[in-house]
């Protein structure tokens, strides 16, 4: 009976020291939710700017599918979509909206590129409704100028009058507009720094290749610089500041690794 007993111990005893075993891991559940998370995260990123990634989604697919056209029938889509006089004058609200969803598929990188540099820190910044009143406006108001300019141009001989039916088409005169509305994002004086060599540049274009799509991009930029109001109580870019942070956590990632 005491042999039994102390057998029964010892057994208790022996229970009771084994580690316990965890859940078992199992490695597909394991990549499945990480998919997941990595799938909430990047749906919880496109919904702070979801004009720009769905306007971006668009010229994708727009520039693919322009890449399966034959050259001639390319031509004739950007023809016809152009917001130059002759298309103007005569369905100026469709070519107002086609022009700005078309890009080559050469340009499609840089403009991916340069959405998420303008357009989606602008739009994060100010929200959707003032973004796209910028964008549209940068975007109408640079077309009819720059167009001005070639009517001008015509009447007074200084350009052909073939020039009414250029191509005109692509989302770069929006771009300049959020890029000038951006420039308030940043603190005193650095602003104007940065406006200053927006100006300086565009104005050099102007004046060095004096095309009308470099007159549409200084006159996109102003536009957006006038919607100042669009800014007022928004938090903003220190750039000293964010380097001293980014320097930090350099130092700290570095320090981790060692």
């Amino acid at each position: 009976m005491s042999h039994s007993l102390s057998r029964h111990q010892n057994r208790r005893q022996q229970v009771e020291e084994a580690p316990v075993a965890g859940p078992e891991v199992v490695p597909g559940r394991r990549g499945r939710a990480r998919l997941r998370a990595a799938w909430q995260w990047v749906g919880a990123w496109v919904a702070t700017a979801p004009g720009s990634y769905i306007w971006l989604l668009i010229l994708t697919v727009t520039a693919l599918q322009f890449a399966q056209l034959p050259a001639r029938t390319a031509n004739v889509v950007l023809r016809v979509d152009s917001t130059n006089l002759s298309e103007l004058f005569h369905h100026p609200v469709a070519v107002f909206i086609l022009s700005a969803l078309w890009t080559q598929t050469p340009s499609l990188l840089s403009y991916i590129a340069l959405f998420h540099v303008f357009h989606i820190p602008l739009e994060r910044w100010v929200g959707t409704a003032r973004w796209l009143i910028t964008v549209v406006s940068a975007h109408v108001g640079a077309t009819l100028i720059s167009q001005g300019t070639v009517w001008l141009a015509i009447r007074w001989g200084a350009a052909p009058a073939h020039m009414a039916h250029t191509l005109d088409v692509g989302v770069s005169y929006s771009l300049a507009g959020a890029a000038g509305l951006l420039g308030y994002r940043l603190t005193r004086p650095w602003r104007w720094v940065y406006f200053a060599v927006a100006l300086a540049y565009l104005a050099a274009k102007v004046g060095i290749g004096q095309t009308f799509t470099d007159v549409g991009h200084l006159a996109a930029l102003v536009i957006g610089m006038l919607f100042y109001r669009f800014t007022r109580g928004r938090p903003l870019w220190d750039p000293p500041q964010l380097a001293r942070a980014l320097a930090a956590r350099i130092r700290t990632s570095r320090s981790r690794a060692q």
